[in-house]
């Protein structure tokens, strides 16, 4: 591999909503095809939200379809990725959380509860990867649906980042932001957290089928955004109710 290969990062965050579409009679199991559209991503780094590790109701309901045996994550990884998991929700029969995969070793892993009140279990996900030639710390979330919730989780990631990630680290904070009124990106930037854009662009990616929110963002400490895209079309927009953001990265210069 070249020295250039080896300083860019591909990117993939996507939350993908459990691997189960529709309501009522018309839900569908899409993990099957999530797992070729993973795939498909080629990224180095892949972010997931809304992932479950065990749902009895849905594993019952979906048994002829193949739910599969292992936790959403491990299914979902191409091959020879390592796979960090870690759960926030704890609901009937189940629950479901943030999980990243990763082409490159696992130095360590860590959870932070930042739920804001009982309705809505949140956490983050942190995990530091070997990235050749730079250690990089990478915090997986999905905020919450209210303003003032949001705001106050970023809080807690701040606190949460001063703590336990050097100030002159390679870090990216990547997730589902729910931040419907583009809101949050002065907070952020408070904590040295720059959002990932090329020539101002910030692509949308909800709903999926006709997505004009920007709720699936990246945010960078250390490092720069060559690309950022978001992949389109039928396939894309039947497996989840978001479209994964993709993003290239490299060292600040």
């Amino acid at each position: 591999m070249s020295d250039l290969q080896e300083s860019t990062l591909r990117l993939a965050t996507y939350n993908i909503h459990k691997g189960v579409r529709g309501l009522g009679p018309a839900r569908r199991l899409e993990i099957h095809s999530l797992r070729e559209g993973v795939r498909e991503l080629a990224a180095d780094l892949v972010a997931l939200q809304e992932v479950r590790a065990f749902n009895h109701h849905e594993a019952r309901r979906f048994a002829h379809q193949g739910w599969p045996e292992e936790g959403q994550a491990q299914y979902l990884a191409p091959e020879g990725f390592h796979t960090v998991y870690r759960s926030n929700a704890v609901t009937n029969g189940g629950e479901h959380g943030n999980a990243l995969l990763s082409r490159w070793p696992i130095l360590h892993v860590g959870h932070h509860d930042v739920s804001d009140h009982r309705l809505e279990q949140r956490g983050l996900l942190h995990v530091q990867v070997d990235w050749p030639g730079c250690p990089l710390h990478v915090v997986v979330l999905h905020l919450g649906l209210f303003a003032g919730s949001r705001l106050r989780q970023v809080h807690r990631l701040g606190a949460y980042l001063e703590r336990e990630v050097p100030p002159d680290a390679a870090l990216l904070v990547t997730g589902d932001f729910n931040d419907w009124r583009e809101r949050l990106d002065p907070a952020l930037a408070d904590l040295q957290l720059h959002r990932a854009e090329v020539d101002g662009h910030r692509p949308q990616t909800f709903p999926s089928r006709a997505p004009i929110f920007a709720l699936d963002r990246v945010y960078l400490r250390g490092l720069r955004c060559r690309r950022i895209e978001v992949p389109r079309g039928l396939p894309w927009a039947r497996v989840s109710d978001h479209l994964p953001l993709v993003a290239e990265l490299e060292p600040a210069r």
